[in-house]
């Protein structure tokens, strides 16, 4: 299990490019869109951010980190078994990433990926 990325919830999404562009050194990595949310990656080097467009939205994803998995549904099979249900997803995004969304013991919102489906 890897870092992917820390998230956050931006009002502007074009301004808060540019701050974080400008003043942090973060460069756009891509852009996609879940459950009609616009997102925004960006990165620099092993760091990763993604922006939410319109902040405090209701049933929004709101701040959370993400792991990067390589067994996706064996994670979820794992969690399943000690009682453990996602509280969204799992989605398959158009890119090919598939993910899912926990709430860890202090209610904070855990994020986990699988940037690209593994071949057996």
């Amino acid at each position: 299990m890897r870092f992917h990325h820390f998230a956050i919830e931006v009002k502007d999404m074009e301004t808060s490019i540019a701050f974080y562009q400008k003043f942090i050194g973060l460069q756009e990595e891509g852009r996609l869109s879940l459950n009609d949310e616009e997102i925004v990656f960006l990165a620099n080097h092993d760091f990763r951010l993604e922006l939410i467009a319109g902040g405090q939205k209701p049933n929004s994803h709101g701040v959370h980190i993400c792991f990067e998995v390589d067994r996706f549904h064996e994670l979820i099979n794992t969690f399943h078994e000690n009682g453990i249900y996602a509280i969204e997803g799992p989605f398959k995004l158009k890119n090919g990433w598939e993910t899912v969304f926990y709430q860890g013991p202090d209610g904070e919102l855990i994020e986990f990926l699988q940037p690209r489906i593994q071949s057996n």
